[in-house]
């Protein structure tokens, strides 16, 4: 493929992007305009509202200002008595997925072609250009969107997809970077790279347990789920509408049950609470998916945090023969272990702090300005709990993970 059909084809996939992620929202909205609405409201609301939801889904902040009756009713009302604009930045972080897995295809199928890193970058620009058109379109005194947020993020998520599907690319820059890695001392490579597969492995493995997690609890609250959306009373329709909604949000809620299962667990408004030790909540919005939420009644306590302290171990395991490889038998492996596992700690403690960041937010006016997981608490329990599960593994000498290379193939440059 030659620079221009590159270039061209990385356009069109910018616009689908952004037209695909605006598309999803503003279909349902269009159909409700016409068959709920009868075509009188003004299409251009529906068209802002799913600029604001596209946005909202990459992490950008809106500022609303309610009507006057619905302030009142929310208690976003001003001391003066006039509504008080209030911040949502809360993610929903199953538009950002979509971005994400479109950017990692973009990246795949791009393994060797010649200009793959001219179509990435145009891609990445294009996305820039048309979300910040797209919020300029959707400005509103009622729904401020941040542009720079809106035309930046989504952009950012794309790249980081397409970075993803660079790792297996091969090229000039692939193989300067292999030279450098070969000429650093096989020790440091061993202890690098046994503690960032430890690092990673341990943060993949509390999301996927997570996701399981989240599952579990939505089959056990299936009653209060269902109980909740009758209370709603919404039709066919807005039914629908909620349910997408609520799939964006489902990636968002992976995240505080990764934060759950962690130790801190994850708030849903200033002053709540919900942790393994316990449950306290205020008055919650009738949202269905919170039907799901853990009761203070079947707390499990802090065994939960053997959770992360297992999965920390068993990659600790898994990659010890390559530390043991990049040891040799002249050094002594107990001090080295513990080091390894200190940076495969603090690797998954700032992982797991990113990703408690990105899924913490304002939800709304008054108490609802606090929703999500604290990084920093977050941050702190991971990087505990990997050091420790991590340097058992490590120092676990007679036991092996049937996936976990031996010693001798780990590292074959060492004598």
């Amino acid at each position: 493929m030659n620079r221009r059909s590159t270039v061209l084809f990385s356009a069109l996939e910018a616009l689908l992007v952004v037209g695909i992620g605006i598309g999803i929202p503003l279909a349902v909205l269009t159909v409700m305009w016409a068959v709920q609405f009868g075509f009188q409201l003004d299409w251009l609301v529906f068209w802002r509202a799913s600029v604001d939801i596209w946005a909202i889904g990459h992490g950008a902040d809106v500022t609303f200002t309610l009507d006057p009756v619905t302030a009142t009713a929310l208690g976003a009302l001003g001391p003066d008595g006039t509504p008080e604009p209030f911040l949502f930045s809360l993610a929903l972080l199953g538009f950002a997925a979509l971005t994400l897995l479109a950017g990692w295809q973009m990246g795949r199928r791009s393994l060797g072609e010649p200009h793959r890193a001219l179509g990435g970058a145009v891609a990445v620009a294009g996305i820039v250009v048309i979300g910040g058109l797209a919020a300029l379109s959707a400005s509103h005194p009622a729904a401020l969107l941040s542009r720079w947020q809106t035309a930046l993020f989504p952009a950012l998520v794309f790249a980081l997809g397409f970075g993803i599907a660079s790792l297996r690319a091969r090229g000039p820059w692939r193989a300067r970077l292999d030279d450098a890695i070969d000429g650093l001392p096989p020790l440091v490579t061993g202890v690098a790279g046994a503690a960032v597969r430890a690092g990673l492995g341990s943060v993949a493995t509390i999301v996927g347990a997570a996701g399981v997690v989240t599952a579990g609890a939505l089959l056990v609250g299936y009653g209060q789920v269902i109980a909740l959306y009758e209370s709603v009373q919404a039709d066919v329709l807005g039914g629908i509408a909620l349910t997408l909604g609520q799939l964006a949000l489902v990636p968002t809620a992976v995240l505080w049950s990764a934060s759950w299962l962690i130790g801190p667990g994850f708030a849903l408004g200033t002053g709540s609470a919900i942790s393994p030790l316990g449950t306290i909540v205020g008055p919650l919005p009738a949202i269905p998916l919170l039907g799901a939420l853990p009761t203070s009644e079947h707390s499990p306590g802090l065994v939960v945090v053997l959770v992360p302290v297992l999965a920390a171990f068993v990659a600790g395991i898994a990659v010890r023969p390559r530390l043991v490889a990049a040891l040799g038998p002249e050094r002594r492996r107990e001090p080295w272990a513990l080091v390894t596992a200190l940076v495969a700690g603090a690797l998954a403690g700032i992982l797991a702090a990113f990703l408690a960041w990105i899924a913490a937010g304002a939800a709304g006016p008054g108490r609802l300005a606090t929703v999500g997981p604290d990084p920093i608490a977050v941050g702190l329990w991971m990087l505990a709990e990997t050091l420790v599960g991590c340097a058992l593994g490590l120092l676990a000498g007679g036991v092996r993970v049937p996936w976990a290379e031996r010693a001798s193939a780990a590292h074959p440059r060492t004598p």
